[in-house]
């Protein structure tokens, strides 16, 4: 009679494992803290911090440990217990049409829309390229707040994507050297994808453009700096033979990253850049106000 190998049992005893309502309780108390340190993440992210050993209760590196944190996820914000605007996902997007009662409507609801340029007297451009839309889901109101445009290539991004990046490229060009931020996985595919999106956009650049692109993460050495958890090669993948151990984007903690590409942003920006535009802008805004106000008293 044939005997299973150990890790056929090992595999069963996984899957038979149930967490008692003490330890499920124990798992919500570490999501929410993680959460309540550092908001918003995203659900991959908060998995990969319920990864590590050192706490109390924590999950396997797995897509049945990925499932658990998820559902929990699901029942902590229906409970209320974690706020919804905690966890993000900039997977799924809305498409929608915004209409106008006239326009003095147009202009009171467009003023918040309003921004003031930080970059305007700086040296340089910059934009802010991600693996995934995961990872862009913690980084967008980074961007948003330092004014840089974020592009989620969602793994190997298609031709027609990296063109029509290189064209708005070449039609914002005002002679300023760009600079592109990375931030991927660490693995045989990840540490080609920033390559051939960079391949991709030279092709279509104007030659007058001068632009760098720099990878801020996965990097071997964040992995040593912030003991990032890992996991083994996929057997059989002959790129990038040199990767060992493979770490995806997510598990930095969100608030590092954004650290990390915060610092390289401010960088490249005047001194006081953002104070400035702040000002500027909470005076421009209260123009387009008075405006709209005008607008609706001269058609009544």
């Amino acid at each position: 009679m044939s005997v299973a190998p150990a890790d056929f049992y090992h595999a069963r005893a996984i899957k038979r494992f149930r967490r008692t309502s003490a330890q499920v309780e124990q798992l919500d108390l570490q999501i929410i803290a993680a959460l309540k340190a550092d908001h918003p993440q995203s659900v991959r992210h908060v998995f990969y911090l319920m990864t590590n050993p050192r706490l109390p209760e924590p999950v396997e590196k797995s897509d049945r440990g990925y499932r658990h944190v998820q559902h929990r996820l699901v029942e902590l914000r229906a409970s209320g217990r974690v706020p919804y605007g905690w966890v993000v996902d900039a997977t799924r997007n809305g498409f929608f049409v915004n209409t106008f009662s006239g326009a003095a409507d147009f202009v009171e609801r467009m003023t918040h829309l309003y921004r003031a340029d930080p970059w305007r007297d700086a040296e340089y451009r910059c934009e802010v390229w991600v693996e995934s839309r995961s990872l862009a889901s913690v980084l967008l109101e980074t961007c948003q707040e330092l004014a840089v445009t974020l592009y989620p290539s969602g793994g190997f991004a298609s031709l027609s994507f990296t063109h029509d990046a290189a064209v708005q490229i070449n039609e914002d060009d005002d002679g300023r050297p760009l600079h592109i931020f990375y931030a991927g996985d660490y693995d045989p595919a990840g540490v080609l994808i920033d390559r051939k999106i960079e391949e991709a956009l030279r092709q279509h650049l104007d030659p007058a453009v001068k632009m760098t692109f720099e990878r801020i993460g996965i990097t071997q050495e964040q992995i040593e700096h912030y003991d990032l958890p890992t996991k083994p090669r996929k057997e059989g993948d002959r790129r990038a033979l040199h990767i060992k151990e493979t770490v995806e984007a997510e598990a930095m903690p969100a608030h590092i990253m954004r650290g990390l590409l915060r610092k390289r942003i401010e960088a490249l920006l005047p001194e006081n850049a953002l104070h400035v535009a702040a000002a500027a802008q909470a005076s421009e805004r209260g123009y387009l106000k008075e405006m709209a106000q005008t607008m609706g008293r001269d058609r009544a």
